[in-house]
């Protein structure tokens, strides 16, 4: 059965509206994307927010009376409260009261698959409650943690402090060690010199449909927020045939809770090591210009903005036409993921962004060096070859990566 849900913000004077109003369709969002549905919405304007109950005491008790009016399960908070804030309001409404983190928390948790997904989850999840542990016994059974036996003299509230620190160094080692295997895939992959894209955008914009219709894979997706939250990595073929990989990402949001972002940073690290960025943008959201910058931040706080990206603006069925696209400071394209001729204008657009990043070469191979010439094939984007019979060469001209080997090898052969 749905749980009811009333959502409550609180937007500051010099807070703009649009920006505020955009916040809450999300929580709207993220709620359906957990299964619940918003009964109604409270808001309220003000200079400061309040330090024990975040809105204003008149509201806490207009927001009490819409809970037991509607018969409310939950209320959501669409910013990150602290303890104490939680605690107050809890005795204050007859509801069980949560924030916008502890929200995408829980749709995390349903969300992760893999072992790793899960491990960063849980660590999240107790990274948000340590600081936040007075009167959290409930939240604690409700993230499945057995508290251990209490040792003589200690408080409960000592106890679980030591359980969940105890936990997150398990769960931090647990972490460690799946990090060093991605990171020797990577170092395997970038001794193969194999050229990566990734998929990077804001949640829902359309990164695991584009990722299944340009490998031909099965990834997960839906219509619903952080649809995919382990990292896929799939090959693809270039218009010239030359294989690269693309690697699907967690969507990002606006106000990423900082824990989620600690936690997920080995997954994160997949962005770090492409080659070229595929930006995906919902070009039908009206907030797709704010999306856009919420995602640059990010890619900036990773230290991947110096990387060539290609902006692609999806869902163009659906966009209203006489709104303007936003700007983009890249190469861009509009398509629909699911026209196959735009998924082929766009594999070409993936294919000329790749070639500015790469180096061009023009060389004359001998005939008996067949060796080389298949090479060329499988680790450049040739562009054009032909064969001299009379004069028993290849002449084959294409792209290569500036710091493969076979870069070094073809020096000699240049034409």
């Amino acid at each position: 059965m749905e749980e009811k849900i009333i959502i409550v913000g609180c937007r500051l004077q010099d807070e703009d509206e649009e920006r505020f109003q955009s916040s809450l369709d999300e929580l709207a969002s993220l709620v359906k994307t957990a299964d619940g549905i918003v009964a109604a919405s409270l808001t309220q304007t003000r200079h400061k927010l309040e330090s024990s109950t975040y809105i204003g005491k008149g509201k806490v008790e207009e927001l009490s009376q819409l809970v037991e009016e509607i018969e409310a399960d939950i209320v959501v908070f669409n910013d990150e409260l602290t303890g104490s804030q939680i605690r107050n309001l809890s005795r204050m409404v007859e509801a069980f009261v949560i924030d916008r983190t502890q929200l995408i928390l829980d749709i995390f948790a349903k969300r992760a698959q893999t072992k790793e997904g899960k491990i960063q989850v849980e660590l999240a999840q107790l990274s948000y409650l340590l600081p936040r542990l007075t009167g959290q016994g409930a939240a604690l059974s409700r993230l499945g943690g057995g508290i251990g036996t209490r040792g003589p003299g200690e408080t409960k509230l000592e106890t679980d402090r030591r359980h969940i620190q105890k936990r997150m160094d398990d769960l931090k080692k647990q972490l460690a060690q799946i990090s060093s295997q991605r990171t020797s895939y990577r170092k395997q992959r970038k001794r193969n010199s194999v050229i990566q894209f990734a998929l990077v955008g804001y949640t829902n914009a359309g990164k695991s449909t584009l990722l299944n219709k340009l490998t031909n894979s099965q990834a997960f997706e839906e219509d619903l927020l952080f649809a995919t939250l382990d990292p896929l990595t799939r090959q693809m073929k270039l218009p010239s045939g030359y294989n690269v990989l693309l690697s699907d990402t967690v969507g990002f949001i606006q106000d990423l809770p900082t824990t989620l972002v600690a936690a997920f940073r080995s997954t994160l690290e997949e962005v770090k090591e492409a080659d070229v960025l595929l930006h995906v943008v919902d070009s039908s959201d009206a907030s797709a210009s704010s999306q856009m910058e919420t995602v640059d931040k990010l890619l900036q706080e990773l230290e991947v903005s110096h990387l060539p990206v290609l902006t692609v603006f999806n869902k163009k069925d659906q966009r209203n036409k006489e709104i303007p696209l936003p700007p983009a400071d890249s190469s861009s394209i509009l398509i629909s993921a699911f026209e196959d001729l735009d998924i082929e204008k766009l594999k070409g657009k993936m294919e000329e962004v790749l070639k500015e990043a790469m180096v061009f070469y023009h060389v004359k191979v001998p005939l008996k060096n067949g060796k080389l010439v298949s090479s060329l094939k499988k680790d450049t984007l040739v562009s054009e070859e032909t064969l001299s019979e009379e004069e028993e060469m290849f002449y084959v001209k294409g792209y290569v990566k500036e710091d493969h080997p076979i870069h070094g090898e073809i020096s000699k052969y240049m034409m």
